[in-house]
């Protein structure tokens, strides 16, 4: 048995001719020599280094093809008769209309949400729908990381940015439909950090918010991006990043002329950082303006899980996010999506032991945030209730993006006339294809018929989400997600039951 994808892969349109697979390898269990060549090996063969990372990226978006062995579907959700927490007793107030889904977070600076959901860092397809249908929904999003890529126009002076004018339009994204709920954060790495991208965004762009990230669930590393020639690799170089093998490098230069210059590659690189580095970091960019702060962590070590978060209460950050194996979005090696890092349940169980221990001392515990993977109500539901009371929200970044660029399409075709045949039966325009539209017209009046597609999508599938979990709150008689804890819970297998504090059985 093997729970690792075969060596075909949708990342990259490979595939095994055989239909007798070896599972320790992956490998067709007959590979003959005239093969055309149409597996994962075979493009290894073609693109050497380069077939380490996906080949399908650009529009699409890239997740874990792993059949990890344990997730949330090993739980299935409690459910109650008798009483009700949070609401009075009477008829009037059980229901699930009742169910108390607002939230809030922060510090010094509090942020109220609609629904205890993120929308993680994205800066690529959709984006503009992406922050723009979480404004409306009411949560919070995340620029990504290496946003200053995006924009033709930036400009480094002297090692720093001084001109990105595209991150005016990824904050007006999220702020022309802001209406008082979830916040727009901008991600920044260790080149973002380096070149000033903080102070720029706080200073000139009035950011509201920075998150600085370790990691994320399906790229624990940063990438590695091939360089055609010599000359972009100096303006690579220039622009401040790392750049292998360094081109002004006098060997390297007299290779290039004798034509024998081996591939250049550009390096984001990887953190450093320390409490010794982020505490007073973070002290200084909340001096200059920033009004909450934000950390972004992967699935790795527990040591580094739990050493985060104590950085976290010592800075006195308003969020962490931590996001597990099996989720996806990142452009990462193919590799690494699949076979790395704490899968996000096991994950969250680390968490929330070091936040337990965190809140019992008294210290300050940041909101958490649990990511990688989720796309369901239920999903949503489970992770909460596993937190007890610990895990504030869920971060769903692929499923969203999906929305947002599922919206547009069909909203593009409806627009010109074209009605998909699975639509046909909902309608043939926005108006009667988009059931919630009339929920925007309440919040934002006949503006909301302005709206794109895709922003309405992103909305409409965050209310789905929020709809769905009031109705499980209701099953457990529960009308305040904030209730929520590992009673709400049953064990399905051993493998969880092993996990979850509560003893069931």
């Amino acid at each position: 048995m093997t729970y690792s994808p075969k060596l075909s892969s949708a990342f990259n349109d490979t595939y095994n001719r055989s239909t007798f697979i070896s599972p320790q390898s992956g490998m067709c269990s007959f590979c003959t020599e005239n093969c055309a060549g149409t597996c994962e090996i075979a493009l290894a063969a073609m693109l050497g280094a380069a077939a380490v990372y996906p080949t399908n990226t650009g529009a699409n978006q890239v997740a874990s093809e792993k059949d990890y062995p344990i997730d949330f579907s090993h739980f299935n959700i409690n459910g109650r008769v008798f009483g009700a927490a949070g609401v009075p007793l009477d008829y009037e107030h059980v229901t699930i209309y009742h169910v108390k889904t607002e939230c809030s977070y922060g510090r010094f600076n509090s942020i109220k949400m609609t629904m205890p959901i993120i929308l993680p860092a994205l800066i690529k397809m959709n984006w503009q729908d992406y922050f723009g249908g979480a404004a409306m929904a009411g949560v919070s999003a995340v620029i990504g990381e290496d946003a200053r890529t995006k924009d033709p126009e930036l400009r480094i002076e002297n090692g720093k940015v001084v001109h990105f004018p595209a991150l005016a339009g990824m904050l007006d994204a999220f702020r022309r439909y802001d209406r008082g709920f979830g916040q727009i954060v901008l991600q920044c790495n260790i080149d973002d950090d380096k070149l000033g991208v903080p102070e720029y965004a706080i200073k000139k762009m009035k950011a509201p918010a920075i998150e600085f990230k370790f990691g994320q669930g399906a790229k624990g590393t940063q990438p590695v991006n091939r360089i055609k020639d010599i000359d972009a690799a100096l303006k690579t170089k220039a622009s401040g990043i790392t750049v292998f093998p360094d081109p002004e490098d006098p060997a390297i230069v007299m290779a290039a002329e004798e034509g024998v210059c081996p591939n250049f590659y550009s390096y984001g690189k990887l953190p450093l950082w320390d409490e010794t580095y982020l505490v007073p970091r973070i002290k200084e960019l909340r001096e200059l303006g920033a009004k909450n702060i934000y950390l972004k962590m992967a699935g790795y070590d527990p040591e580094d899980l739990r050493h985060v978060l104590r950085i976290g209460s010592l800075a006195e950050v308003d969020m962490i996010t931590f996001d597990g194996a099996g989720g996806g979005s990142g452009y990462s090696p193919c590799k690494m999506m699949n076979e790395w890092g704490l899968p996000t349940i096991v994950m969250e169980d680390v968490v929330c032991r070091e936040a337990a221990l965190i809140k019992e001392r008294g210290e300050w515990l940041p909101a958490i945030t649990i990511t990688g993977g989720f796309s369901s109500e239920d999903q949503v539901f489970k992770s909460l209730a596993y937190g007890n009371g610990l895990v504030d929200a869920v971060g769903i970044s692929r499923a969203a993006m999906a929305a947002a660029m599922s919206g547009k399409q069909i909203g593009t075709m409806l627009q010109k006339g074209q009605v998909p045949k699975h639509v046909e039966k909902y309608g043939d325009s926005v108006e009667t294809v988009f059931w919630d539209l009339p929920e925007l017209r309440a919040l934002y009046g006949k503006e909301a018929d302005s709206f794109s597609p895709g922003a309405i999508g992103v909305f409409s599938y965050l209310n789905k989400i929020n709809f769905g979990l009031k109705h499980f709150a209701a099953l457990n008689r529960k009308f305040d997600l904030a209730l929520l804890n590992q009673r709400d819970l049953i064990p399905l297998t051993r493998d969880v039951k092993d996990l979850i504090n509560n003893a069931w059985f």
